[in-house]
């Protein structure tokens, strides 16, 4: 089963420095068919203005994974951690028991694209942590690159949560077939282009729960960024 979220029915929010596009219920934005999907509570699609940003708050029992398109995002955190997230990185805080961070678009001049993903972890509390890691064009070309995971394979970040979060580019007469376990569930999110899934057609900002399928297809990708979340049966319970 095949159900499309359009990116013009999203929850839409501009507060002049920040103009930000919610796949699901948040903050002041509620909307009660559309309040995540499995684990996945959170896929929001940020433009942040140039020196902008998001001041220190805190976190708890939360896998946050952000995703920078364009631009750059400073980070820091109450663990120490400071560091710069650049297109094509991703970064997985896991909140733990409490953390406080604040992410910046450190730009005079540029704004930074990016997508803010939360999911549940498995249990509560523990001791929060962070890692962040690129992952090149030329492995994302034409195919999954598995960048979240919950054993960390292929150099992946470590996520509380059988779940993986899945990168790809698409152009051309490039198709991608991918295999989905039985009873795993995934989420598919456009970030810029636009692509096929399975005869579906998706723009920019277009998201596409997949539930029952086992087998994937993605074609006809017009310069098309993407992500996808596979959840395992026992994430999606």
């Amino acid at each position: 089963m095949l159900t499309l979220r359009p990116s013009d029915e999203r929850g839409f929010a501009d507060f002049g420095w920040l103009q930000a596009r919610y796949t699901f219920s948040f903050a002041n934005y509620h909307d009660p068919s559309h309040v995540g999907f499995g684990p996945l509570l959170v896929v929001n699609q940020d433009v942040i203005g140039a020196g902008r940003g998001f001041g220190e708050h805190g976190h708890a029992s939360m896998e946050i994974v952000t995703y920078v398109i364009d631009g750059e995002l400073a980070h820091k955190d109450s663990m120490g951690n400071g560091s710069v997230i650049r297109p094509g990185d991703v970064q997985l805080m896991q909140a733990g028991r409490g953390v406080r961070h604040s992410e910046f678009n450190g730009s005079a001049t540029q704004p930074t694209h990016c997508i803010q993903m939360w999911v549940l972890p498995r249990a509560e509390g523990g001791e929060p942590s962070y890692a962040q890691a690129a992952f090149p064009f030329e492995e994302r070309r034409g195919t999954l690159r598995v960048a979240v995971s919950p054993d960390g394979r292929d150099g992946s970040l470590r996520i509380a949560q059988d779940a993986c979060l899945l990168l790809g580019l698409l152009d051309g007469d490039e198709t991608i077939a991918h295999e989905l376990g039985a009873g795993d569930a995934a989420w598919l999110h456009v970030a810029r282009g636009n692509l096929r899934a399975n005869g579906v057609e998706l723009g920019p900002g277009d998201g596409l729960a997949i539930e029952d399928e086992r087998a994937l297809s993605i074609d006809a990708g017009r310069n098309a960024e993407f992500v996808m979340w596979q959840f395992g049966p026992g994430a999606m319970a």
